[in-house]
């Protein structure tokens, strides 16, 4: 659902192998503010405020970073709302334990470090004791999602 957005952005530069022009990363980045439009809209005529309010929030702010060098809105912080802080880092963690078109999986130590040494830049410091009590839950789920441990 955070990436709800990417609907809007065109194929080729979805399935990219590359790195982004700057162009094209200016593209991928309106995904966001898209997705954030497409929930409200969803979601106009619902009962529940918060439901909405959280789901539009994660569409919106996932790629915002605590020292507000993130997009679309370069929040900083607390200024974050806490549900697309936790999102980022569940979004950063499952791009790199996964292949993708233009990469192959990091490591679970690697991507490990990668998130650790993100605390504090791009995530919120204050989340690492619960990413890291999740950590072995998310290994496991991740090593038997991957193509190679399932049974054919």
């Amino acid at each position: 659902m955070h990436d709800l957005g990417k609907i809007a952005v065109n194929d080729s530069i979805l399935r990219k192998p590359g790195r982004f022009t700057p162009e094209e990363y200016n593209e991928m980045k309106k995904h966001a503010e898209e997705g954030a439009r497409i929930v409200r809209e969803i979601l106009t005529d619902t009962d529940d405020e918060d439901f909405r309010r959280i789901a539009e929030n994660v569409a919106h702010y996932h790629h915002e970073r605590v020292d507000g060098l993130g997009y679309p809105d370069k929040l900083k912080g607390d200024e974050i709302p806490l549900e697309a802080r936790i999102m980022a880092i569940a979004d950063v963690y499952d791009a790199l334990v996964s292949k993708r078109v233009y990469k192959e999986r990091y490591s679970f130590e690697e991507a490990d470090r990668i998130i650790i040494d993100g605390m504090g830049t791009q995530f919120d410091p204050c989340l690492r004791k619960h990413y890291e009590a999740a950590r072995p839950k998310l290994e496991a789920y991740y090593a038997g999602s991957q193509p190679e441990s399932r049974p054919v």
